[in-house]
Parts: C-alpha cells; sequence; structure tokens
C-alpha cells in the first residue's frame, strides 16, 4: 500500500468496538475545495480494508486488553499500514462496550497504539448517533432533500436515534435498547448474561430469571415487544410509555412536521436489510442474543419497517465505522495560521463558545476569560457575521486589532494555545494581523474552511501538506 501522500490522498481510518462485534474500515480520500471549504471526498473504490466485524474481546474484568491490541495489531498487518501513515480518523466504544470500567482506558490504549492523529473517545452517544447517520443514511436523504430521515442505529446495548435533513443531522438521541441486555448460549434461550438493564427489563416485566435459566419463547416475544414499543413511540414522538421511560438515556427531540423515512443501522439493521434482500433470517440466537428476534419483530411492525424495502442505505448497516473513517473528520484550508507547526497534534481542546467580530475588547475579554482555568489549551469557534461570504480586508483587520486588544495582558496568552475555527478562507491573514504580523508571541493557530458545529471538544491532528484534520467530539 502507498503511503498517504500518495497522488495527494490521505489515509482515513475508522474504528468501532461495539456491545457485540467491532469492525475497522480503512480509505483513502482527497481533499477537495469546494463552496463549502476543504472537503475529503472518499468513493467507494477508495475503500481498501475492510474485513467482516468479529467479536468484540470481553473478559471478566470488562474489555479484554491483551486481545484488543492483537487485533488492531492484525488489522494493521493484514492491511499493510502503520500509525504513522493515518492522517485522520476515529475510534469508539460504543453501547454496552463503553459501559465497562476499563472503557476509557481502552479508548487511551487505542489512541496511544494507533497514534496521535486519531480521535477515540468512549460513551459519547450523540456523537454515536450522528457518526452513524452520516455514515450510513446521509447520502439517502441528500437524494429527498425536503425530507427528513430518522435513522435507528441499533446495536447489542443502545440504539441512537438521528433526524437529518439533506445530509445534515438536526438532533440525535439514545435509549438503552439493545440486542445484547439479554446473552443466551447460541442456538438456544439459556441465559448465559444479563446487563443491569436486562434484569430491570426481566423484573419489570414479572420474569426475573438467572443465568443458567431458560426462557421461553413468550418471555423472548415480551422482551421484544416492549423494545418495539418504545421504538414505534420514538418514531411517532409520542413518548415512552411512563413505565419505560428509563429506556431513554437522552430522548430525541423530534420538532419537525413533515413526510419522514425510517432506515436503521448498526448489527439489528444489517439483519433487517439482510432479510430484506434475501428473504432468509439466521437461526435462533445464533449470535448469542435478541439480534435476530428484535429484528424480527421490527420487521412486523407496520410503523417501523414501512420504508424497508423502498430506502436502504448504501452500507447496510455498518455505519457507524463508516462515519468514523469519512465522517469524523473535516480537513482545514489551506490558508491556516500555523507560525510554529510542532505544536500539534492539540487533544481534547474544549470549545468554549464563540466569538464574534463587532465585540468589543471588553466582551471578548469576558468571553476569552473562560479559558482561564484551561492551561492545555483552549478552541473558540470565530463567526465573522457574513455566513460563508468572505470578509473584507477592513472587516478582518478591525477584528483582528479588538481581539489583539482582549488577549492584551492575559497571562495565559503567551503560552496556552489558542485554536480560532473560521468558515471562511481568511485564516493565514486573520491570524498575521492579530500577532501584528508574528510582532507579539502567542500560541495561536487559525484554522479556516471548516464549518461550525455544536461540539463540546475538538481534537487538531498534524499537519499535511498544508493542511490539518480537525475532529469534532462531544456533540
Amino acid at each position: 500500500m502507498s503511503d498517504t501522500q500518495c497522488h495527494g490522498r490521505v489515509l482515513l481510518l475508522g474504528l468501532d468496538f461495539g456491545s457485540t462485534t467491532s469492525s475497522v474500515l480503512i480509505s483513502y480520500a482527497r481533499p477537495e475545495r469546494g463552496n463549502q471549504g476543504t472537503v475529503l471526498r472518499c468513493n467507494v473504490q477508495d475503500v481498501v480494508y475492510r474485513p467482516a466485524p468479529v467479536f468484540t474481546p470481553f473478559s471478566e474484568h470488562g474489555i479484554d486488553a491483551a486481545a484488543l491490541g492483537a487485533l488492531l495489531d492484525g488489522w494493521l498487518a493484514e492491511a499493510g499500514i502503520d500509525a504513522s501513515q493515518v492522517f485522520a480518523g476515529g475510534a469508539l466504544v460504543t453501547g454496552l462496550a463503553a459501559q465497562q470500567s476499563n472503557a476509557q482506558a481502552i479508548a487511551a490504549l487505542i489512541s496511544e497504539r494507533l497514534g496521535e492523529q486519531l480521535l477515540a473517545n468512549a460513551g459519547e452517544p450523540a456523537l454515536e448517533s450522528w457518526l452513524a447517520f452520516m455514515g450510513g443514511s446521509a447520502a439517502l436523504s441528500r437524494l429527498e432533500p425536503d425530507c427528513d430521515v430518522l435513522n435507528l442505529d441499533i446495536g447489542g446495548g443502545t440504539t441512537n436515534p438521528a433526524l437529518g435533513r439533506d445530509g445534515q443531522v438536526l438532533s440525535s438521541g439514545c435509549y438503552d435498547i439493545g440486542a445484547r441486555h439479554l446473552r443466551f448460549v447460541p442456538g438456544s434461550y439459556r441465559l448465559s448474561g444479563l446487563s443491569p438493564q436486562g434484569k430491570r427489563l426481566l423484573l419489570q416485566l414479572g420474569l426475573p430469571a438467572r443465568c443458567g435459566d431458560t426462557l421461553s419463547h413468550d418471555a423472548v416475544a415480551q422482551v421484544t415487544a416492549v423494545y418495539v414499543r418504545a421504538l414505534e413511540a420514538l418514531v411517532s414522538d409520542a413518548g415512552l410509555p411512563p413505565a419505560w421511560r428509563w429506556l431513554g438515556t437522552l430522548p430525541l427531540q423530534l420538532s419537525r412536521q413533515g413526510p419522514r423515512r425510517i432506515t436503521f443501522s448498526g448489527g439489528v439493521g444489517e439483519l433487517l436489510y439482510a432479510h430484506s434482500a434475501t428473504g432468509d433470517w439466521p437461526e435462533t440466537s445464533c449470535y448469542g442474543d435478541l439480534g435476530v428476534a428484535l429484528a424480527q419483530a421490527i420487521a412486523r411492525s407496520p410503523v417501523l419497517s414501512r420504508d424497508l424495502h423502498s430506502h436502504c442505505p448504501p452500507q447496510r448497516g455498518r455505519a457507524t465505522v463508516c462515519g468514523l473513517a469519512l465522517n469524523s473528520s473535516e480537513v482545514s484550508g489551506a490558508s491556516l495560521f500555523l507560525p510554529q507547526p510542532s505544536c500539534l497534534p492539540l487533544r481534547n481542546l474544549p470549545v468554549l463558545g464563540t466569538l464574534r467580530a463587532g465585540q468589543t475588547p471588553q466582551a471578548l475579554r469576558q468571553v476569552l476569560a473562560l479559558a482561564d482555568s484551561c492551561q492545555s489549551g483552549v478552541c473558540f469557534q470565530y463567526d465573522f457575521g457574513c455566513g460563508q461570504a468572505m470578509p473584507g480586508l477592513a472587516q478582518i483587520r478591525c477584528a483582528a486589532a479588538a481581539l489583539a486588544e482582549a488577549l492584551k495582558g492575559r497571562e495565559l496568552a503567551a503560552q496556552q494555545p489558542l485554536v480560532l475555527l473560521l468558515r471562511q478562507n481568511a485564516g493565514k491573514v486573520f491570524g498575521n494581523y492579530v500577532t501584528d504580523w508574528g510582532r507579539s508571541h502567542r500560541a495561536l493557530v487559525v484554522i479556516d474552511e471548516v464549518a461550525a458545529r455544536e461540539a463540546r471538544f475538538v481534537h487538531i491532528g498534524r499537519s499535511h501538506r498544508g493542511m490539518v484534520p480537525v475532529s469534532y467530539f462531544g456533540l
């Protein structure tokens, strides 16, 4: 495999460690400049490595770190790449895997093993919803820009819904609805494990059971019926029944009216679309969980299955890993202000708010004061107030002068990394005016041509051919 500089392309990597399975996708992308700034374009033929999912390695202490490390090494060896070749991407620990006691340590292990360019995180349900939509249903939604698409990403531990229109996510949520809250001996309904949510569900249904007990087909049907009723309520914005509101850990807000398509992703989504294509179902609990039974119950629901045959996402379920590899990172424009490239990467910078052109130095100081306790660096979005249009030189100079004045006398201003994100292609000139063309020494980085997002943290990767990857999380 050629390196990341081949023909101007960059290498992207996505890793998804879920409740049931783990997946990897490696792809090339070509940075292209368009009306919305510089973007990473990736086609199906650019995917260079995408093996079948494997079971997520667990031990009695949580995720099996040694087995996971061996899994990563095997994937990279088979793909013929090393960590230094990766330009950007993401790794996410999701569902019940994210609820393990060592989930955050595993995210750190992934990041350390694969390099500083990779965003690695655990337990970000809104990010998971966003990634699943972007990796699976965004293309469908662009084909019908006036119709909302509600994607239900149903895995082993959670259902992560996202509502989007014309390729953009409008709202997201998270529910404790998944196939692996009850685990079985494959091929039977003999219980081999229960999550805390699974125990609560069985008790509430009057079906107390322990490991080793065998559930009847009627008991399994009662469990899947609860999940289906909850999903139907979610889709119709009716609200969960009071007895089952605890399933909604991050309720989805559906305030829009009008036509709406329903799509699926995750392991249950894969089962649904495979059945839609072939008419076949796998054997009972062949994966050792409720996945097949839950997919069958969803397929029987007129509310949930209405678009199952007419609107099939191109990835047919495996959307999160696609979103991680292809959509988790944006790329800067070519005129970013980066006087000291060695300061990158900058990891886990809090996005503290928005600075706006026209604010007085005093008003800017009040916003910048939020950064006083963040010595490792901070990020602000900067709004020139002109949408996507390029601000005039006089406006840039005036805005830069106000910001430079606001930064004067700030104790951390010289050492603390300060990252500004702009929509417009004005990073270099704005940064030069703020620093008086280098005479004022500040650890300032201005990254241009990146879209504003509602996010809590940002990861800025190393510079590559004059560009840097920008990954958002905590959406």
